[in-house]
């Protein structure tokens, strides 16, 4: 018999899961977030309130298992979204727990070679969308990009754009998952926005944004060398599904 122990989605809310874990010494146990759990026949369950203390006391002693860059890839993998990832690091905290050293370079374990492989992919998506999100001014002098990326990477950007456009107000919303950052010159905040952006979107923008769209294709296509493309490589560096992003690629 298992019992699947649920939670609000959110990190702190994970990591107060694993303190009644280890508190409780329960056993048997799936985790999952309570926006993906279905009622079973077999096994019970039990909702857990998130608690901030509990969940740093769990963050504390982790970093002292497993470093700072440990419970960075811990978050990593957290912010993947993929089924089941929640009970692949509870295996490996279960794993640094009990071991001397530090374990989260011990791929001969095979979670943590799991772990590893999730948090490169998530890295690679940060690492895109920063290089391929691309702002249109609306008319109240703002700057907007709206994402959709595989995984759940918002958190991990924020610096990066709050350090590279700190003279200028913007949003980056993720229409996946229905929430943005919204930096407003003094602060970045997570914010969210009930609208149809296709319907409303010659209404938000400044008719310059067109005649800009233009001019960035008709830079992109004079700088192209049509003998030099290699369309394998390119595709490969630029995949096809951050295209939609790209001015340069747009009809």
């Amino acid at each position: 018999m298992y019992t699947t122990v649920t939670y609000d989605g959110s990190f702190d809310g994970f990591l107060t899961c694993v303190f009644e874990i280890y508190e409780r010494r329960l056993s048997n146990i799936i985790i999952k977030s309570k926006h993906l759990f279905e009622s079973e026949l077999f096994g019970t369950h039990e909702h857990i309130i998130t608690d901030n203390n509990k969940s740093k006391r769990v963050f504390d002693g982790l970093k002292k298992h497993i470093s700072a860059k440990g419970c960075r890839m811990l978050y990593y993998a957290f912010l993947s979204e993929l089924n089941g990832i929640e009970n692949t690091m509870l295996s490996v905290i279960t794993y640094t727990f009990k071991s001397k050293k530090n374990i989260i370079s011990d791929y001969s374990h095979q979670d943590v070679l799991q772990l590893s492989k999730v948090v490169k992919k998530v890295g690679r998506e940060k690492h895109r969308m920063e290089a391929f999100v691309r702002f249109q001014q609306t008319k109240d002098n703002m700057y907007f990009a709206n994402i959709e990326p595989d995984f759940n990477v918002l958190p991990l950007i924020k610096s990066h754009f709050t350090k590279r456009y700190a003279d200028q107000k913007w949003i980056i919303y993720d229409l996946k998952r229905k929430y943005g950052l919204f930096y407003k010159l003094e602060s970045t905040e997570i914010i969210t926005i009930d609208f149809d952006l296709n319907h409303s979107k010659k209404d938000w923008f400044t008719d310059d944004e067109k005649n800009y769209e233009t001019l960035w294709k008709d830079y992109f296509e004079s700088t192209n060398i049509e003998e030099r493309i290699n369309t394998k490589l390119h595709i490969q560096h630029v995949p096809k599904r951050y295209w939609k992003y790209l001015s340069e690629k747009q009809p």
